[in-house]
């Protein structure tokens, strides 16, 4: 199997909820998991602003950068993550059906905001 290409997953480590995804994912992914570079977004904010992305707007969505530079964000960016894992395949095929995943970044959205008012972390 060719090696996979590096993804950076810009995630907020604050969150428990997010922290306990992250290590299922790791757990699943396997050897395909060592090709995944973790950033939580509180810490590593210039980094994104380097990237041109506002800090704020990572908190209230995940992002991926791919190797070569591209921006993932959002739906897309937990399918390009899913695809890696054979188990996840195919939830990434289902949430990324067309009349499907609109309505899963909209319940995906506001389950983040509700999230982030609650913590007292939304501006």
């Amino acid at each position: 199997m060719s090696e996979l290409p590096l993804l950076k997953v810009y995630y907020d480590a604050i969150c428990p909820r997010c922290r306990k995804d992250r290590a299922r994912y790791e757990q699943w992914a396997g050897e395909a998991g060592d090709r995944v570079v973790w950033c939580d977004v509180t810490e590593h904010q210039q980094m994104l602003r380097d990237q041109g992305i506002d800090p704020q707007a990572a908190l209230l969505s995940l992002h991926v950068e791919e190797e070569g530079g591209d921006i993932v964000e959002g739906i897309d960016a937990y399918i390009l993550l899913m695809r890696r894992v054979p188990r996840l395949k195919p939830l990434a095929w289902l949430i990324g059906l067309p009349g499907l995943k609109p309505l899963l970044r909209r319940l995906y959205d506001a389950w983040v905001r509700r999230r982030l008012e609650k913590q007292g972390r939304l501006p």
